[in-house]
């Protein structure tokens, strides 16, 4: 029975756990009373990466199962900087779990990464803050401004972030049709992306405490995780391929 290495992003934590990243997924969403049920952010780490200020390998000594022989579900090392301290080249996949356990693993590459530059965009950001904002930047931009080349004193040493659709908003933010967006104060967002035209800045909060989860039906390209050394991009599949290969999570992330 091995041991898997996940670093959770709802909330940021690292944990040890003797479940498969399917099994981690369902327990991790619907299975544990201490956390409230929600969908659940989580990347695969390989088991050998250490870091000299993380407990790994007392984590793993005392990740054994039960005496029922049960496995153990986890053993947290640390929720406190974890993404800051994990180098992106121990990620081995990003696993989306819908709040009813259904989950979906996406591969990662720092290669080829979306940058749209056309239109206005909007970011949720999911740790370590997790503010809304919208940007006039594409997201390989809007990294380097809080991550790589920050131009304020609001820096990040890393962080793990979504690009949401805007629809019609990202052309026409005054009078674009809502559609089927659920974000809520339409009206305040619709202001805020209208700043972004009429103001000297890149980048507005629409929501300062906004929660870090998110309508995965929303998601206009995927999630992007970076720190002062690279930048990767976990691409969602396309709706056709999601209905076709993937369907009780497309259909639990549309409800």
């Amino acid at each position: 029975m091995g041991i898997h290495l996940y670093l959770s992003m709802i909330p940021e934590a690292l944990i040890a756990s003797m479940l498969t990243p399917e099994e981690f997924g369902v327990y991790y969403a619907v299975g544990s009373e201490k956390k409230s049920h929600g969908q659940a952010i989580f990347f695969e780490l390989d088991p050998d990466f250490r870091h000299p200020e993380l407990p790994i390998d007392e984590g793993f000594r005392r990740c054994v199962p039960h005496e029922d022989g049960r496995p153990k579900n986890s053993i947290y090392i640390t929720v406190y900087r974890a993404l800051e301290r994990v180098a992106l080249d121990a990620i081995r996949h990003l696993y989306l779990v819908t709040q009813d356990g259904r989950v979906l693993g996406l591969e990662g590459t720092s290669l080829n990464i979306p940058d749209d530059t056309g239109g206005l965009h909007l970011y949720q950001e999911i740790a370590p803050v997790n503010p809304l904002i919208v940007s006039t930047l594409g997201a390989k931009a809007f990294y380097n401004l809080i991550v790589k080349n920050p131009t304020s004193l609001l820096t990040l040493p890393a962080v793990c972030f979504a690009e949401l659709r805007l629809g019609e908003l990202a052309s026409n933010p005054e009078y674009g049709s809502v559609g089927d967006l659920p974000y809520a104060n339409i009206d305040h967002l619709r202001q805020c992306l209208s700043d972004l035209r009429s103001k000297t800045v890149n980048t507005k909060m629409v929501d300062r405490l906004s929660s870090p989860a998110f309508p995965y039906r929303m998601l206009k390209s995927g999630v992007f995780v970076g720190n002062t050394e690279k930048l990767m991009f976990f691409p969602l599949p396309s709706q056709e391929e999601l209905r076709t290969r993937h369907y009780r999570w497309w259909r639990s992330a549309n409800m």
